[in-house]
């Protein structure tokens, strides 16, 4: 009689299910990827759509006098053309008007950013000459699309007619310093208010009359509100002294009361050639307006200040606009008090986590779906071992993508969706095979190990071949220019990661809880 030898694996397949089969670490193992998967999804920035790379920079060249075509042809095209010579660039646009001339280069989709920026000060900086001498210094803004474009918007009015323009502009600043010190928020603006502002109406005959000039007029106003005299020094023992005017100008009184000139021996004061009024800042012609529905009906339209806030790239716009929303709350009471409402315009963090928690439902409904057909297909005990597989995988997935900076969004999801049928077919084929072996004669004379064991490695190099093969079919999204080779990135850079997830789970974790669930049929009395 011949002595049965043990069976030898030879595939990664057959060695990986031989190790963890009897391990201790393996269930050790699966509650560990679940639970990184969960942190990873309760960690990773949402967002709704993928991050992508813009980079640009507006340069803008002032010259006080110049026309529009003699901006054009000394300014606007000489910067063109040394632009062009920047790599990267794939469009340049000009715009001259009187006195000031603007050039904006837009890089391709996906340059570095602050590589590409630097790119356009060295441009800049190495080609000064060509400007004329009474051109100001060039202002080089960079674009930042994170910055750009804020994630909320929140609009503050007021229906009490005694809440003036400037006051409500002047709270909303109070509530823009707080929401600005809040963790990730990068920039907050606002828009459509009025500043307070002392307003000065020279009368043009008293002008004349006292034969002075605007410029006199505006160098008194100058020196009075931008150089405050001051003085610092130190005494003997250190001591530092500050002298200066204090509390230069409390009111239009203090104004009025500016010498701007002698005449026969008298002072000739502001308010005896000009009003001067406490208002707002006249020169702004921007507004807005906003509309309230309230009980079914449009009210008249309000006057507005829109509050601005935008977030660090890579940081979580939910928590975000949570905590905005939250610090927003603290007012709420003082500013119904002041007769002042709020409305959230746009929060880009509701939506981001709406899509979000959308498309994880879809997921689960997914999985659902596919182990109600495994159900018919194999058998409940092999449903089982297969729908465990999933989350385990995708559980790996989502790590990998917290590790590499990721963040959760339409297209991310998009991607385990459109992998989710694929992740299943390495673990379906093993299950598979181990119920064929447990079902064949050559099975009682072999161990429940062995059996599980034989199986697994007989399908491990042509499951390794058919993934490759699927892996390799997405490859060549990874190459795709531009702004859609940036919007669905995701697909590349996490489909090929959870279909060889799904080898490994497949080969660890289908064995091993097929010795546990599944039952070995009973060859005693057959022949």
């Amino acid at each position: 009689m011949q002595n049965h030898q043990p069976y030898e694996p030879v595939n990664i397949a057959g060695k990986l299910a031989r190790y963890f089969l009897n391990s201790p670490l393996t269930l050790i193992l699966g509650l560990f990827l679940l639970a990184i998967g969960y942190l990873s999804l309760i960690l990773m920035p949402r967002e709704e759509d993928p991050q992508m790379v813009v980079s640009g920079s507006t340069v803008i060249v002032a010259m006080p006098g110049a026309t529009a075509k003699e901006i054009e042809e000394i300014i606007v095209k000489p910067l063109e053309r040394k632009l062009k010579e920047v790599k990267g660039i794939e469009h340049i646009y000009g715009n001259a008007m009187d006195n000031v001339g603007i050039v904006t280069a837009a890089f391709y989709i996906g340059e570095e950013k602050e590589g590409s920026n630097l790119k356009i000060y060295d441009k800049i900086m190495q080609n000064m000459d060509i400007l004329p001498k009474t051109a100001m210094n060039p202002l080089i803004k960079p674009l930042d699309i994170d910055i750009d474009i804020p994630i909320m918007t929140i609009a503050f009015y007021s229906h009490d007619q005694s809440v003036n323009q400037t006051m409500l502009y002047d709270k909303v600043q109070d509530i823009q310093h707080q929401i600005n010190g809040l963790p990730n928020v990068a920039v907050t603006s606002t828009k459509g208010g009025h500043k307070h502002q002392y307003n000065i109406q020279v009368d043009l005959n008293k002008l004349s009359g006292y034969n002075l000039s605007m410029g006199q007029i505006v160098k008194s106003v100058e020196s009075l509100a931008y150089d405050v005299p001051s003085i610092k020094t130190h005494t003997k023992n250190g001591e530092i002294i500050l002298m200066s005017v204090k509390n230069a100008i409390d009111s239009a009184k203090d104004i009025g009361n500016i010498i701007v000139a002698q005449y026969g021996g008298s002072a000739i004061y502001l308010k005896d050639i000009a009003k001067v009024s406490d208002s707002y800042d006249y020169q702004n012609f921007k507004s807005a307006k906003i509309c309230i529905r309230e009980d079914g009906q449009f009210m008249n339209q309000l006057n507005q200040v829109t509050l601005t806030v935008s977030k660090l790239k890579g940081t979580n716009a939910v928590i975000i606009s949570d905590e905005v929303k939250d610090e927003l709350e603290k007012y709420k009471d003082q500013l119904k008090k002041q007769g002042i409402s709020y409305i959230l315009t746009r929060n880009y963090g509701e939506r981001a986590n709406e899509a979000v928690s959308e498309l994880v439902m879809h997921l689960v409904i997914s999985i659902v779906i596919i182990s109600i057909l495994l159900i018919f297909a194999l058998g409940w005990r092999e449903s089982l071992i297969v729908t465990f597989t999933v989350p385990a995988i995708l559980a790996i997935t989502l790590f990998v993508a917290y590790l590499t900076d990721q963040t959760i969004n339409r297209i991310t999801l998009f991607a385990f969706l459109l992998s989710l049928g694929l992740l299943v077919d390495a673990a379906i084929i093993v299950i598979e095979n181990i119920h064929r072996h447990y079902h064949s004669s050559e099975a009682a004379n072999e161990s429940v190990d062995e059996t599980l064991i034989k199986a697994t490695d007989e399908i491990g190099a042509p499951t390794n071949i058919a993934t490759l093969a699927i892996i390799f079919t997405m490859v060549p999204m990874a190459f795709v220019g531009q702004m859609m080779g940036a919007f669905m990135k995701p697909i590349p850079a996490n489909v090929p990661v959870a279909l060889i997830a799904s080898l490994f789970v497949a080969y660890i974790f289908t064995p091993w809880m097929a010795k546990i669930l599944m039952k070995k049929p009973d060859f005693e009395g057959e022949h």
